[in-house]
């Protein structure tokens, strides 16, 4: 979950790395380094502890320069978050160094090895190993140093190095977590995610696992760690790179639950036919006779991405009458899932390097099930190995804490549900319509609900001294209350809990007392009947928790305000839309909840302690 970028060309390298660290400080941010490499002071590394800024600080005081480098920002697994263990790491001789997102399993086995054969180690980490074991295998030529090492590591990671003695060469290797190969004019980069070198080039493509990369001034060979060439395809990326940018915001996170509106429309963009209600699925080597033929829907993801999973079952099952089960990825292949050709697994990531959710997808397709990808990232390594992909196309999302990456896989699971549902023949066309009708809609009640932003401000004055919170919803509202319970523990480290309201007699109610917020999503499709019995009972709920003197803060659809005034303290009102979407609507007002609390705390919203934006392993 590190962060890593390099640059070789014939500008300044300090700069651009440190640019580059900035954009990607949310994979981690406990401590940072540089290093690079000019023909006056050879090779010249700074390392700080904490954030990013302490590195910048060190190189103001101590100034450094060279024409290529490489750099790492960390999230620590081995050793503790120290100056000593900040990456880059050096060999005994001080001439090659190495920077590493992952984790070197067998590191101790390895490092007992080349203490035996009289390497000094100085710090904790596992990432030193690889250092050790390149400078052990170098012979003059970095990268066939560096394919010897990689051969001796278990486990997972993705690599830069550059070497004193074999100048003018950054030498990236990837067995696992993203790596990322920019082209420009005379220059080339290495990054972990795409918005480190975004504002330098958007010609770039990603490394497979087992590839190895050798950027020099005159270009980028690839090979395997066998040594053979290997070729892959160049991807220009439409992101702005304005948009990875606050653009006046606070937060990231602020503005990104402010672009949701347009993330949601650009998820649609070209899939969906308003007149006619049909949804058109491209680049998919899935036929339409096979996702009428599949018997089941497995769904595969992690976090906020599970939420959407959920929800998404939801709305198979309701418009495709299609059974769904849906699995936390770093679950899945450890029950030895029952999988075959009759099923589609759906795997959802919005970065498509989540070790978890790869491995899952990797388990679903050796037991003969096609996947199909939901992904914010073109050209990652879950779209490149699924049968099928539907790209969420909501822009580089940079706070911690997912917002329009969940709303636009929430529309990306509609969209597939009306689809599955139409190629069954269980969705009509006046039904699919309506329902198209309605999703079209969607954005500008989104902007509907931001509008009454400032609102939050004054609300969260009560709130943010809670030290719980109780989040409530039924059907396909109970993703949402747990979505919106992890938003709050993520960013204000409030401890928040999710329940299905129905099951409040059966144990959540003995929390609750005059100081327990419940947050309670009361909402309703007006032209559903099954929706209004929920919401009925749901208002049922409203009186446990007042019986009990609890706090209660409601969503509710605007022309059930007057309903909920006499019985909630506080309520929040959204537009009314089919039941199936509500859950969009619904958790815009559950982010901003979260993120106001989270400010009048002090917090660092987007950066929250111990977490980091990408699992890229296990």
């Amino acid at each position: 979950m590190c962060g890593i970028v390099g640059y070789i060309g014939n500008r300044r390298a300090v700069p651009i790395i440190l640019d580059g660290l900035r954009r990607l400080e949310y994979r981690g941010y406990d401590s940072a380094g540089i290093a690079v490499l000019n023909s006056d002071d050879g090779l010249d590394v700074r390392r700080a502890s904490g954030k990013l800024r302490n590195l910048e600080e060190a190189i103001r005081l101590n100034p450094m320069d060279g024409s290529y480098g490489i750099g790492h920002t960390r999230w620590a697994t081995h050793g503790r978050p120290t100056e000593e263990n900040a990456h880059p790491h050096r060999d005994c001789t001080g001439n090659i160094v190495v920077v590493h997102n992952g984790i070197v399993e067998n590191y101790m086995a390895l490092k007992s090895q080349l203490q035996f054969e009289g390497h000094r180690f100085l710090t904790e980490t596992d990432t030193e190993v690889i250092a050790h074991l390149i400078e052990k295998h170098y012979e003059g030529n970095l990268e066939e140093a560096m394919r010897k090492a990689v051969r001796e590591l278990n486990g997972v990671f993705a690599l830069a190095a550059i070497s004193a003695q074999d100048t003018n060469k950054i030498v990236a290797a990837r067995s696992g977590p993203p790596v990322v190969i920019g082209i420009g004019e005379g220059e080339y980069f290495v990054a972990s995610d795409v918005p480190a070198i975004l504002s330098h080039t958007r010609d770039m493509f990603f490394l497979n696992d087992g590839d190895l990369a050798i950027l020099t001034p005159e270009g980028v060979q690839l090979t395997d760690f066998n040594g053979r060439t290997v070729r892959r395809q160049v991807t220009h990326v439409l992101w702005d790179p304005i948009m990875a940018e606050k653009g006046g915001y606070k937060h990231f996170m602020l503005k990104e639950i402010f672009e949701q509106p347009r993330a949601v429309r650009d998820t649609m963009l070209g899939r969906v036919g308003q007149e006619t209600g049909r949804v058109f699925l491209d680049e998919m080597n899935i036929s339409a006779r096979e996702f009428a033929e599949f018997e089941q829907i497995k769904i595969v993801a992690c976090g906020t991405s599970w939420h959407a999973a959920l929800t998404g079952k939801f709305m198979i099952e309701k418009l495709a009458r299609l059974p769904v089960e849906v699995d936390y990825g770093s679950e899945f292949r450890y029950r030895d899932p029952i999988l075959d050709d009759k099923m589609l697994t759906v795997v959802i990531s919005q970065s498509g390097e989540t070790a978890d959710t790869l491995a899952a997808q990797r388990e679903a397709k050796q037991k003969g099930s096609k996947t199909l990808a939901i992904c914010n990232v073109i050209g990652s390594m879950i779209t490149r190995e699924a049968s099928g992909a539907l790209l969420t196309h909501a822009g580089p999302e940079i706070g911690v804490a997912s917002t329009k990456a969940f709303t636009c896989q929430i529309t990306a699971l509609f969209i597939l549900a009306m689809y599955l549902g139409q190629a069954r023949g269980k969705l009509g066309e006046e039904e699919s319509r309506r329902l198209m009708q309605e999703l079209v809609k969607l954005p500008g009640k989104m902007e509907t609900i931001l509008g009454s932003e400032g609102m939050y401000d004054e609300l969260v004055k009560r709130l943010f001294r809670a030290t719980g919170f109780l989040f409530l919803g039924r059907g396909i509202h109970f993703p949402i209350a747990l979505e919106g319970a992890l938003k709050l523990k993520e960013i204000s480290y409030i401890h928040a809990e999710g329940y299905p309201a129905g099951e409040m007699k059966h144990g959540p109610n003995a929390l609750i007392d005059e100081n327990l917020p419940v947050v309670v999503l009361a909402t309703r499709d007006p032209e559903s009947a099954e929706s209004r019995l929920r919401y009925e009972k749901t208002l049922s709920n409203v009186q446990e928790v007042k019986a009990r003197s609890g706090i209660v803060i409601a969503v509710v659809c605007d022309e059930d305000r007057e309903e909920l005034e006499a019985s909630a303290d506080h309520l929040i009102s959204i537009p009314s839309t089919s039941e199936l979407l509500l859950p969009v609507l619904e958790i815009i007002p559950l982010q901003l909840l979260a993120y106001h609390i989270a400010v009048r705390r002090g917090c660092d919203v987007d950066q929250p302690r111990n977490l980091a934006k990408s699992v890229t392993v296990e």
